[in-house]
């Protein structure tokens, strides 16, 4: 059996379409909340393999809830590798960007140190250490910026907003939009060349906040000219964000697993698809 948490999420979702026999589950099935309750659950399931897309992601709310996150982000998956450990199952959790501190130049692979600046980026670093902890076989998939034309997101928020006022946008910040369905085929080949420990997955083409905002603009039939540039320092938010996320990958190409098509590939298609429902 194959199982998928956080599936109504984008990334979950889009692996939910790629492997239609897979059982989602929930939050009334999996409570990552409890994590003294995941092995029973996983027990009656029998799962051989777990795809983890579920995950505590208010980035701002967790500098005040850390005992939240932590346990989401970090106790939950340890539960679950040391039950896959135990059964010989496989697991693939996601990671994010937000584990470095954005002060490299150029992009960061897996090897790089991590050093996160964020309670967010320190729960879900502890995580990724957990599951490789209690399961060396489990694989850590980092990625960053992700876009759907299903789902709320960036992309679709610029949208909404341009059609109503001007924006402003932080253009200092860098980083690799990953377009949801792309990252869900990728990590099934990876799962199918039996990848293990740290990889990552994103779309091709680093770009900032700002400049993704107006060609989405742009793909929908809204004037660019719309958003203006502005610095992070202009808009503070209680978490820090990293300058640099860009992330490439130095184990992707040994293992076959083709690169993802740029975003600005995907974006047309992306927003005519989420232009139905916004």
């Amino acid at each position: 059996m194959i199982v998928i948490t956080g599936s109504t999420g984008q990334v979950g979702s889009a692996l939910a379409k790629l492997i239609p026999e897979a059982t989602a589950l929930d939050r009334a099935a999996l409570d990552l909340a409890r994590p003294e309750t995941i092995a029973a659950a996983l027990d009656r399931l029998q799962p051989s393999l777990i795809y983890h897309c579920a995950a505590y992601t208010a980035v701002d709310a967790a500098e005040e809830d850390e005992a939240t996150a932590r346990t989401v982000n970090a106790e939950a998956v340890a539960e679950l590798a040391r039950w896959t450990a135990r059964r010989g199952a496989k697991l693939v959790t996601y990671s994010t960007d937000y584990v470095f501190d954005g002060t490299k130049q150029g992009a960061y692979v897996e090897s790089d140190a991590t050093n996160p600046i964020s309670v967010y980026g320190r729960t879900k670093l502890a995580g990724e250490e957990a599951a490789l902890e209690a399961d060396p076989g489990a694989l850590v998939v980092r990625t960053s910026w992700v876009i759907s034309g299903s789902h709320p997101n960036f992309v679709a928020t610029m949208v909404q907003l341009g059609r109503r006022q001007p924006l402003h946008v932080v253009a200092d910040q860098h980083g690799c939009p990953t377009v949801a369905a792309d990252l869900a085929a990728s990590t099934i080949a990876a799962v199918d060349r039996s990848v293990a420990g740290r990889l990552h997955l994103t779309s091709e083409d680093p770009t900032t906040w700002f400049e993704l905002a107006r060609a989405s603009l742009t793909e929908a039939g809204l004037d660019p000219e719309l958003v203006a540039p502005c610095a992070t320092d202009d808009y503070p938010r209680p978490a820090p964000r990293p300058a640099n996320s860009v992330l490439i990958s130095e184990r992707r190409a040994g293992y076959g697993i083709p690169q993802m098509r740029s975003w600005r590939q995907a974006l047309p298609g992306l927003v005519e698809e989420l232009l139905t429902w916004i």
